[in-house]
């Protein structure tokens, strides 16, 4: 698992996501510093090893998710869509085993 810090053109450039290999685990909201994007990924880091964090969705297109939040109840990220709970349980597991110690990319 690596974490990618990305500045794009814009308002608010910075934002993050949490990869495992070309899969997209976990994707933030967008942020006008790099140091609240960094405070961000810190607090997926931080937040995806509690079980109460976590906010399980349905898609209307059937698909599973999740966000987790923050101890403050925002949402800090998002997860891409699964075919099954299995697969997204499954995301969520290695999130909580990989994260802690994924390293960041910057693609700046």
């Amino acid at each position: 698992m690596e974490i990618i810090l990305r500045k794009r053109e814009g308002d608010s450039p910075f934002s993050f996501v949490f990869k495992d290999g070309d899969k997209v685990i976990i994707k933030s909201e967008t942020y006008k510093a790099k140091k609240s994007a960094l405070n961000g990924i810190e607090s997926v880091k931080k937040n995806c090893q509690i079980d109460s964090r976590y906010e399980f969705k349905q898609a209307k297109n059937g698909k599973f998710f999740f966000n987790i939040k923050a101890s403050n109840g925002q949402i800090v990220g998002t997860s891409g869509f699964f075919d099954t709970e299995e697969e997204r349980q499954a995301a969520i597991e290695k999130l909580k085993k990989e994260a802690p110690n994924a390293p960041v990319k910057e693609e700046i």
